[in-house]
């Protein structure tokens, strides 16, 4: 089990220059990739996003890369594309003569033209980089999914816990519900008796009957059945190996809809009030478990 919140950073030296990758990961519903490059790699987004989304499954990851000169280097160099700045020469010599403007082409302008006057990290994007970006990406990955698991962890013993309180108060109610029926019968004899009525045998016919409706009414077996296979399923999310965030969403609903269901059913105080633990133990499920990948 993964947390979705974790930080990781990753660098890289290659050829005078360093590559620096850092990821920062918080919660979302689906995977959303977000990646910042400088200008000369940004033909590498698709290969950095591929890379994410082979690992992270579940979260929005913000990816920053940065490009610059390696510590030992003392300073920048420059270049100037001699072949560029001709073509560019001769081009706005020929627009001049279409244009039938007076002057010459100076070499400030021919300087100006995008591309002609270049540094050591602009002549890198025309390079392969990848395999650098790559191992920067790679032990940035790595640190990301370290912190995401240890997040994982402390999730995992939290959502854990709370299990554990339902489960004991489930455990409450499938005693107290064999006894709802009888408690039933005997609030209901009060009522008559009280009311002034004619006695009623305790084995009459409409008294019986009235009984066996309520029992079948409040009946709520099923529904503690169905809690106890998902208080089991979250057991098996719980030592599983791949991405189980959406599967705790789901049995949230799911024990949501079951603990309304009993609470409504049950007329009985002792039932009533571990519907109340329950519902508040699950509020509190829900809640980690949207930290989940």
């Amino acid at each position: 089990m993964k947390s979705m919140t974790g930080y990781g950073r990753g660098e890289c030296a290659q050829d005078g220059f360093k590559i620096t990758v850092e990821l920062s990961s918080v919660n979302r519903k689906q995977a959303e990739v977000s990646v910042t490059l400088p200008r000369e790699l940004e033909m590498l987004e698709a290969q950095v996003r591929d890379g994410i989304h082979r690992v992270v499954a579940r979260g929005r990851v913000n990816v920053r890369v940065s490009l610059h000169a390696a510590e030992d280097k003392l300073s920048v160099r420059k270049h100037i594309n001699a072949a560029l700045a001709k073509d560019y020469a001769a081009e706005f010599a020929r627009l001049g003569k279409q244009l039938k403007l007076a002057g010459e082409v100076t070499l400030d302008q021919v300087l100006r033209a995008p591309g002609v006057f270049q540094t050591d990290e602009e002549l890198a994007g025309t390079e392969d980089l990848w395999p650098a970006v790559e191992k920067a990406l790679t032990q940035a990955l790595t640190a990301l999914l370290k912190m995401r698991e240890r997040e994982g962890a402390h999730l995992a013993k939290d959502l854990t816990s709370r299990i554990g309180i339902m489960h004991a108060a489930v455990a409450k109610v499938q005693k107290q519900a064999p006894t709802t029926a009888e408690n039933y019968r005997q609030n209901l004899l009060e009522r008559i008796q009280a009311a002034g009525l004619e006695n009623i045998a305790p084995d009459d016919e409409r008294l019986l009957k009235e009984i066996v409706l309520f029992a079948d009414r409040s009946d709520i077996s099923e529904e503690l059945t169905r809690l106890q296979s998902h208080f089991q399923q979250f057991e098996d999310c719980r030592k599983a190996k791949e991405p189980v965030g959406r599967t705790l969403d789901f049995l949230a609903q799911e024990m949501n809809r079951e603990i309304n269901t009993i609470g409504s059913k049950a007329n009985d105080a002792v039932i009533s009030r571990e519907v109340v633990t329950l519902k508040a133990e699950l509020e509190k499920f829900r809640e980690q478990a949207q930290n989940v990948e």
